[in-house]
């Protein structure tokens, strides 16, 4: 594929990922030699380039990151909440993407906790678990927000307390709805100067909370996580043919009962859109809130695992792998 084209913005950490992207498991970043202890067959095998945005990589991460989320559950209903952002927003996303999605982030979370504090509702500390994606099926920008939500919280004494009904409803869609527009549009003007045709546009349109109903149970919450956590905009296998000028792909179009169809794009469309959703440099796309936090775990989620009758189990030692490179006109370079 050519990478001659002009993005939305011009952003040059989006052409260093698309190049990391092309060299990935390719003789340009060297290889390593696997051994096999039994007969001593060898095997040369090329490196990864170990980018976020790569469809080939991040499956070792995410295994060690949902690996140590299993240890954290609670035996309690978690429930998932998506926070949209309207599509009048995209432009600023494209130019100032670190500051928009800073504030969905921040919030998503505000939102959260200002029902879970309020008496009306919970009347308790609350926790989240937010993971950023940007796209839609086709690749268009739908930046968006997945939160994992515990049904409760705990109250003032360490205890926890369970939402309305045992956990089987949080909180109002369409409350939260309204809160999360105002409150998103109000930091919004402490960051950015925009046009005020573009906030008054922002009002006149009702902003999306989604809610699922809860998780059956912990392990459907680990199978959730895993498919979410470090997905990427589209995977290798919906890309269905590739020739000299397009590129072929699958996605589910939502407004016609999910059916799955083809999408056909020229090379420099496909590789636009994908290019919307490279996030700015080490921006963090999975953050934890409240009694998810690193913070608060830290020291108190053993105490409730075991008031809510959880075995705790000790956590495994990491195994550190060390690997000897061997490179193709580069120096041997060792990682660990």
């Amino acid at each position: 594929m050519k990478l001659a084209f002009f993005f939305s913005c011009n952003h040059t950490w989006q052409y260093r990922t698309l190049d990391a992207l092309k060299r990935c498991r390719t003789a340009s970043l060297g290889g390593h030699i696997d051994a096999c202890d039994a007969c001593g067959h060898l095997t040369l095998s090329y490196n990864s380039c170990r980018n976020r945005h790569c469809p080939k990589c991040g499956g070792e991460k995410r295994e060690e990151w949902i690996t140590a989320r299993e240890s954290e559950l609670l035996p309690v209903p978690y429930f998932h909440i998506v926070f949209t952002l309207p599509s009048e927003l995209n432009q600023v996303a494209l130019y100032e993407p670190k500051i928009l999605y800073d504030i969905l982030f921040k919030v998503s979370w505000e939102v959260m906790e200002a029902f879970s504090r309020d008496p009306k509702h919970l009347d308790a500390q609350g926790g989240m678990i937010a993971i950023l994606h940007t796209w839609g099926q086709n690749l268009s920008l739908h930046p968006h927000i997945h939160c994992i939500v515990p049904g409760g919280g705990v109250d003032k004494n360490g205890n926890w307390k369970y939402a309305k009904n045992k956990g089987k409803f949080l909180y109002s869609v369409k409350a939260m709805a309204k809160v999360f527009r105002a409150k998103f549009v109000a930091e919004l003007r402490k960051q950015l100067v925009l046009d005020q045709r573009l906030y008054n546009g922002l009002f006149l349109k009702d902003w999306v909370v989604y809610a699922k109903r809860p998780f059956g149970n912990s392990k459907a919450v680990i199978e959730y996580l895993g498919r979410y956590t470090h997905k990427v905009a589209i995977s290798n296998h919906r890309i269905k043919a590739i020739d000299n000028e397009t590129v072929t792909f699958t996605y589910k179009d939502y407004k016609d009962e999910s059916k799955v169809k083809l999408m056909t794009l020229t090379h420099e469309e496909f590789i636009r859109r994908f290019a919307q959703h490279i996030l700015p440099k080490r921006f963090v796309r999975i953050r934890h809130y409240g009694i998810l936090s690193s913070t608060w775990k830290r020291s108190k989620l053993a105490d409730l695992q075991i008031k809510l009758g959880l075995t705790l189990v000790p956590k495994a030692v990491k195994v550190v792998k060390i690997e000897v490179f061997i490179t193709i006109g580069r120096k041997v370079a060792v990682s660990t």
